[in-house]
């Protein structure tokens, strides 16, 4: 059966249905990557930004003074930090040299003083034979007062008979042969030493042992 030929109207109906038909498919989108998508939109906002940095020169000088006031802050800082520390360095400082002070305050006092312990220990050891005991018990309360008072504030008796001769603290006046004692010994104390708060205020004198020849 030959098909009827169409009129006019006909062919614009069948093109128009075609048009709508072909407009109704969806599109195929692009897939993009979500980062991919979020570094775009990253690049887009800063191209504009810098457009506008770009076409305002204001902007650009107020980024410029942005950025030296804050390394301004950040130099202040710093100094104030530094200057903490060095203040907690000079307080340090004083307060060493204020306990140093005040612990060897004493020292030319104590030396002027220990010329009167050796005095009295010197009696006491002449009282024993001759002198009554109320003498001797005078002089011995007056002595023990003495070391008291000198133990009050620091001060410490060094007696090293028996001990090794130490060059840090004792003075050898003499030395002699003894084949009963280890050589380098203190033999005798001539003359006790002193120390203020762990320092040497005066060395003992002493006599070292030698080994007998």
């Amino acid at each position: 059966m030959a098909k009827e030929p169409q009129t006019p109207q006909e062919d614009e109906l069948a093109r128009e249905l075609a048009r709508e038909e072909q407009d109704a498919e969806p599109q195929a989108e692009p897939v993009i990557a979500e980062d991919e998508r979020e570094k775009a939109i990253e690049g887009a906002e800063q191209a504009a930004v810098d457009a506008q940095v770009a076409d305002n020169p204001e902007a650009e000088v107020l980024a410029a003074r942005v950025e030296e006031l804050e390394q301004s802050v950040a130099e202040a800082k710093d100094q104030a930090l530094r200057a903490a520390a060095e203040a907690q360095n000079v307080r340090r400082r004083a307060e060493h040299e204020a306990e140093k002070a005040r612990k060897f305050a004493l020292e030319k006092f104590v030396k002027e003083l220990l010329p009167v312990v050796d005095s009295l220990e010197k009696a006491l050891d002449a009282m024993q034979d001759g002198a009554s005991e109320a003498h001797r018990e005078g002089v011995s309360m007056t002595l023990k007062m003495q070391h008291d008072v000198l133990a009050k504030f620091g001060v410490e008796v060094l007696e090293p008979h028996g001990e090794p001769f130490d060059p840090q603290y004792h003075e050898a006046m003499a030395m002699v042969p003894n084949p009963e004692m280890e050589p380098n010994t203190v033999m005798e104390v001539m003359q006790k030493g002193y120390l203020l708060n762990g320092r040497l205020v005066r060395p003992a004198m002493v006599v070292v042992s030698q080994a007998a020849h």
